[in-house]
């Protein structure tokens, strides 16, 4: 029944990438806005107090923490650098999460950086953009925030090629190691709360500046998958983790 599930809701979506829409344009803008809302006073309430306060920390605890979910969704980016042909940087992404790993204390810290190794992030939708698979409408989800047609299908996808999902959140033993949707959902939190305490001033700074703050993240999302697939030194500036 879940598979049947998968399998419409991926063809669902296939078809707003095969209409000809594209990102620039909406499927549910109205909806959209109405979610984005919703999404400002979850982080209002809830995400800006706690990366705030997560800023508090000492900052020998943020880098452990930052470096630590970064090398989990290492895990993610080798199987798509190999699916998209990049072989060096394949090698470069396992070589850095098996240091990170063993050496650097389960990722918590990161002498692979330190060797020149540096894991660049790939997901499934950057893999099927690489391909040529147009983006497809944008639109928005509650508490995951801007996606679009071809990303949603690939968050659904990262879910069965990430080996750190597929032993968390499916709750599948790998090579001896298995884990809980508990874990799955503390490390993606962790992700969150860390990518929003990086990016407090910037938020603050789009809030005040903004003549249409909907608008505004959606052309920041936009820009940051677009240099993602292409792979541009543009995706290295403040704004470069916006997925992180």
């Amino acid at each position: 029944m879940k598979l049947k599930k998968y399998i419409i809701l991926i063809f669902s979506t296939m078809f707003f990438i095969s209409s000809g829409i594209k990102a620039s344009e909406e499927c549910f803008e109205k909806t959209s806005r109405a979610v984005f809302k919703f999404n400002m006073a979850f982080d209002n309430a809830i995400m800006e107090p706690v990366a705030k306060g997560y800023n508090k920390l000492p900052q020998s605890i943020k880098n452990g923490t930052s470096n630590f979910t970064s090398n989990v969704a290492t895990l993610l980016s080798i199987p798509n650098h190999l699916a998209q042909g990049n072989l060096k940087e394949a090698g470069d992404a396992t070589a850095s999460f098996l240091i990170n790993t063993t050496i650097g204390i389960v990722g918590f810290t990161n002498p692979a950086e330190r060797l020149g190794l540096k894991a660049q992030k790939e997901d499934v939708g950057q893999t099927l953009g690489s391909y040529g698979v147009g983006t497809g409408c944008y639109f928005v989800l509650p508490i995951l925030g801007p996606t679009t047609a071809r990303d949603s299908i690939g968050m659904i996808a990262d879910s069965f090629v990430d080996p750190f999902a597929h032993i968390t959140w499916r709750e599948k033993e790998l090579i001896g190691i298995s884990g809980s949707q508990l874990d799955y959902l503390a490390v993606k939190g962790t992700t969150a709360i860390d990518f929003r305490a990086d990016n407090d001033v910037n938020f603050e700074s789009l809030e005040k500046s903004s003549v249409d703050l909907y608008a505004s993240f959606k052309s920041l999302y936009l820009q940051d998958r677009e240099n993602k697939i292409s792979n541009s030194s543009d995706s290295n500036d403040d704004w470069g983790n916006l997925d992180k």
